[in-house]
């Protein structure tokens, strides 16, 4: 028996998914969160082998979750169901310690085989996001400048973008101004920036702002 949590702010998509999975005969719902703020506490109070995990949930934000989820929990398989599509968001969930990630308009096709398939063997990618894959490494050279950022510096540079200054980000952090600057400082290097304004368009212009939403 596969023992699964699922994590998601939509009453109605947890209602969904759970619809699919109540006639598998190897697959048990065994709780449910709707924000990130009481999951650390619930999943210490089942036995999950699988964490269904909406990327942006209320609380922290998703790809943080995980690498914290990760920490506590480093058996715990990780199945990201998110809307985003996945060449934005797939690979940096799949390098913070997810096992897997699908869209959520492919859940009906895919959500069932993908758990069987990270339960199996530990990871599950779409045919599509493997291309990409393979043809990122291929092109290297070619990346987005934003993949050479740690999951840090992209949080940081996402909150710069969203209007927040230094102070506000320390303290939402619990780091020092200190700290911030130096990241501020790595991430105009690592982009080839100079300013906070470039940062800003440049995360917008590629859609990473809810990458590190806090809340809805």
């Amino acid at each position: 028996m596969i023992n699964i949590f699922i994590a998601d702010d939509h009453v109605l998509i947890r209602e969904g998914l759970k619809k699919i999975l109540k006639d598998e005969f190897d697959l048990k719902v065994v709780g449910e969160a709707e924000d990130s703020f009481g999951i650390f506490d619930k999943l210490k109070k089942s036995k999950c082998d699988l964490l269904l995990l909406d990327l942006n949930m209320p609380g922290r934000s998703g790809i943080e979750l995980i690498e914290e989820l990760k920490q506590s929990f480093p058996k715990l398989s990780i199945l990201v169901l998110s809307m985003y599509p996945e060449d934005k968001f797939a690979i940096r969930a799949l390098k913070a310690g997810a096992s897997g990630y699908i869209t959520k308009d492919k859940a009906l096709t895919e959500l069932v085989k993908a758990i069987r398939k990270i339960n199996s063997n530990g990871r599950y990618i779409s045919e599509s996001l493997a291309l990409q894959i393979a043809f990122d490494f291929d092109n290297d050279a070619q990346k987005p400048l934003h993949e050479n950022l740690s999951n840090r510096e992209i949080q940081v540079m996402c909150m710069i973008a969203s209007n927040k200054n230094i102070k506000e980000i320390a303290s939402e952090l619990s780091l020092s101004v200190s700290t911030i600057n130096t990241y501020r400082a790595r991430i105009l290097e690592k982009m080839k920036m100079k300013t906070d304004i470039e940062l800003t368009h440049y995360a917008i212009e590629n859609n990473l702002i809810d990458l590190v939403k806090h809340g809805d």
